[in-house]
Order: C-alpha cells, then structure tokens, then sequence
C-alpha cells in the first residue's frame, strides 16, 4: 500500500494519494484568505471517479462529499472522511509555507556595500546629473525617445514619496509603447516594483494591506483592464481602496469584513486608446511614442547590430544595477519649494488646476532626484528635516513639461495631432495646397477607420476645410493654417520662460521675496 503523500509539483494540479484513494485539486488553490479553502477536487478509486467544488473548511460542504464519495466510489465514509481532513491538514500547511516563502521574496530588499553606496551617491552629486541620466538610459538599451525616456523614469523615482506621479503610454499597436515601460523600469529595484500582465475586477482588493505601498505597478495592456479602472483612480487618488465581502466561517455562518489595500502607488500602464481612459488620464502624465521614420530606423539599426552580436548585453546590465544601486540610494524626504507661488502654467492648459499640481509635483520630483545636491534644512518650529527646490531643478522641469502641456492644451488627441503634421509635412514635401483622403491615406499609410475619425476632428477645429469635389466622386481638402501648433508651442514656452528669467533675475533675494515675483 502507497504512503499517504501531498505531491505540490504543479502548483495547479496538486495530487494527495490516500490509499484507495487518488485525489487530484484542479487548479490549485488560492493562498489569501486563510478563513476559507475553496478547491475543485477530483477523487478516484480505481477506475470511478468524481469532481466536485466546495470549501473544505465548511462542514456541511464536505459531510456532503464524503457521502457522496461513500455511494459513487463504494467506499466507507470513514476512509473518506479521514482522507479529506488529512488533505485539509496538508494544504493548510502547504499554504502557510507558500505565503511564508512569498514574505520571505517581498521583504528580501539588497542591502548595498559601502563601495556601491559611494558609487552611488558619487553618481548623483556629480554635475551635470540629468544629462548624464538622459544618456545612460540611452546606454543601458532604450533607443531614442530622449526626453520621454528621462521624464519616465523621475515618475517611476517619484514612487518613494508620498504623493507619486503616474504614467501612460500612448501610440499605435506594435510601436513599442511596451518595450519603453519594460526598458526603463529595468532600472528600478526588483523589490519596488510589480508587473502585471493582465487583472481581474477584484485583484487589487486582495493584495496585503501595505504590500501595494510605494510600489512601481507597472501594467503592460491597460486595453484589457478595463474592470481595474475604478480601483486604479481610486488608489492613485485616495492612496488606499477599500471593498467589503461577505464569507463563511468554519460553522457555515456568514460575515462581512472589509479588504484594504494601502498606497500611495506608481502607477504606470500603456495603451492605444487614449479617448477612454480620460479619467485616469487626468491622473496621469500622458506621453506619445515616437512613430517618426527616423525613430523605425533607429530600433532597426538596433535590432540589425543586436543580431549581429555588436550589443554588449553586460554592459547594458551593469548601467541597470547601476541604476538600481542609485534608486536605493534615494532615500524619502520633505521638499519645500520657496519658488511655488509665483510659478503659472499657460492659460492654454485644458483642466488647469489638476495641471497646475501635476507641474508643481514634477518639479519636486526633480528636486527629488538632486536631494544629493542640496543642501539639508530644518525646519525651527518642528525640527523636521527638508531639501529646497532650486531654480536649476525648476529649468530642468520646464524642458521635460514642455511637450506635457503643449499635449494638454492641444485641441486634438495625439493620434489627431501627429497624422495632422504627418499631412502637413507631406504636402509640404509634395509641394501641394490640397489632397484626397485616398491620396493622403496612401501617403501616410493610414487606416480608413482612423482617417475617418482624425479628418472629423479636423474639420471640427477649423483646421482642414472642403474646397472641391462631392459624395460620389470625393472630396479635395485644403489645411487651413500651417502654424496652429508652433503658434501655441511658443506661446507656452514664452510663459514658462519668462518666469525662469524672473526667478534667475531675483535669485539672490530671500525666498519671501521671489515668491512676490509675478
């Protein structure tokens, strides 16, 4: 006779032996909620067999499988009893050394050397920080996307405060929207970050209450987590979600508890789709890929050399731990910025106070990032420790914000606005006044779905207009203004000029007096 032995090889198909019985838990079983065990077995004896789901913690659920094993398998309730409750001890311990095992991973944080840690903090005390940064990204494997990849990766550093920016990608499918998010957040810590293909509507509410906190949550497809919505804007703004269930304890009474996850969370997530997700959007910063030619040549000269064997991958994972070395290096810390009341951003901003707080915020995750390049201070009523942002840290903001609020007051969506100067930089180059949708389709190679919408939205704004041709035999267009974009764009950058000129003018006074600066 077979000892009796729990055999956990397939997580998801685990097999307890209990002679004369064989049974099998499909799928496994779940390791939150050590107040239930739900579980699909199959139970043979010999050549019979049955399947049944219930809560081996429920005594009514299993006295009714026991009796049921006992008429279809023809053995004694006795043995089956006996077996259940010797499956229910071994997966309870199972279970336990699972969830101590996964502590046991969250909580294993690198501990830097003394060497890694002067490495580190030689690193972001040298001059020049974010150009070097800008640069070594590039060298640790990100092709292109130069400012893009810099303001991605100060988000991603922001998770370690207490109010942290999140992230959306946006592009078309298959322009590497992925491989960016993938590519940068390989320079964050193993420990602070989770990637998440695809969620359920639930998931979030069953994390542990502080397993979420100051986590990178990076989620590849956001087009298929259309039930996680809610949570995420509830998590990103309130910093914590809350969801009441009800369960049944061992005597099959019922109960409510509630389930609360803490943040604050980073939150970064690509997609396709950028109309529906406007209000987790307006959470966000909201990046655009670039779908240049010249960026398609860049990743294939990539690809070509990779295939070729000319990347040294070492090097490239070496600038990685570097990297990572650096983000525990950072360490949290209260920012003032003496400079906040007299900094605006342009009227043409649409939603501007969730702007307003979204600019403010970077230029304190800037600051944050140079904490090794400022000076400490403490505060005399409260001794508490701080960093002041310098007028440098709000220069380097201005440069990455520039596209984010030129994209925030734009009148059209991304994908609108980039086939709108893919067509004007066409025409230019044809040298044409006017165009079909069939020529311009051709041209650009655009869907007709999506031409559709994008010359709607034209037409809408006044900046394409109908000059010849009817339904049957098609329509001729004229671009109405060539200027429309470069117009706004200067106008942005002259305000947010202006006001660093005022600032470096005035930067010898007292913060009381910059602040007075309009």
């Amino acid at each position: 006779m077979k000892d009796k032995a729990l055999s956990t090889a397939n997580p998801d198909h685990i097999t307890y032996e209990h002679p004369p019985m064989h049974i099998a838990v499909l799928g496994g079983i779940r390791l939150e909620g050590l107040d239930r065990m739900r579980v699909t077995l199959k139970v043979q004896v010999e050549h019979l067999s049955l399947r049944h789901n219930l809560d081996l913690y429920n005594d009514n659920q299993t006295e009714k499988l026991i009796r049921k094993i006992a008429e279809r398998l023809e053995i004694g309730t006795s043995v089956a009893a006996a077996a259940l409750t010797d499956l229910t001890d071994e997966l309870e311990k199972y279970r336990l050394e699972e969830l101590e095992h996964q502590n046991q991973a969250q909580d294993k944080r690198k501990f830097l050397s003394p060497e890694e840690i002067k490495q580190a903090q030689q690193y972001l005390s040298a001059p020049n920080l974010m150009e070097r940064t800008k640069e070594d990204i590039g060298r640790s494997g990100v092709i292109g996307e130069h400012d893009n990849r810099v303001l991605m990766y100060l988000i991603f550093t922001s998770r370690k405060r207490d109010n942290p920016l999140h992230i959306i990608s946006l592009g078309s499918s298959g322009i590497g929207k992925t491989h960016l998010q993938e590519k940068v957040s390989a320079l964050i810590p193993e420990e602070d970050k989770m990637e998440i293909t695809t969620l359920s509507g639930n998931a979030f509410y069953y994390f542990g209450q502080q397993e979420l906190r100051n986590k990178l949550i990076l989620i590849e497809d956001l087009d298929g987590t259309d039930e996680v919505l809610y949570p995420l804007r509830e998590i990103k703004s309130k910093k914590r979600i809350t969801k009441t269930v009800v369960i049944k304890n061992t005597k099959g009474e019922t109960r409510t508890v509630s389930l609360v996850v803490e943040g604050p969370v980073c939150v970064s997530g690509c997609t396709t789709k950028e109309s529906l997700y406007e209000d987790n959007a307006n959470r966000s910063f909201l990046i655009y890929i670039d779908e240049s030619k010249e960026q398609d040549q860049k990743i294939m000269a990539y690809q070509r050399k990779l295939s070729a064997g000319k990347i040294d991958l070492a090097a490239e994972h070496e600038i990685q731990e570097q990297f990572k070395n650096m983000q525990r290096a950072l360490v949290p810390i209260t920012i003032r910025n003496p400079f906040a009341e007299s900094l605006q951003i342009p009227e043409e901003v649409f939603k501007p106070r969730r702007s307003n707080a979204h600019y403010l915020a970077f230029i304190e995750a800037v600051t944050f990032y140079y904490q090794h390049q400022r000076e400490k201070q403490y505060d005399k009523e409260t001794g508490e420790e701080f960093i002041e942002t310098s007028i440098e840290d709000i220069e380097e903001a201005n440069k990455l914000m520039k596209e984010i609020l030129l994209r925030k007051s734009d009148d059209l969506n991304g994908a609108t606005r980039n086939y709108f100067e893919r067509l004007k930089d066409w025409l230019k180059l044809e040298d044409k006044n006017s165009f079909t949708n069939v020529g311009a389709r051709q041209a650009l190679k655009v869907k007709a779905s999506n031409q559709k919408r994008y010359m709607i939205a034209l037409q809408e704004w006044g900046l394409v207009q109908k000059v010849k041709g009817d339904k049957k035999n098609g329509f001729g267009y004229e671009v109405s203004t060539y200027e429309d974009q470069t117009q706004r764009n200067r106008r942005i950058e002259a305000v947010m000029d202006k006001i660093v000129q005022k600032l470096s003018a005035r930067g010898s006074r007292s913060p009381k007096e910059v602040q007075a600066v309009k």
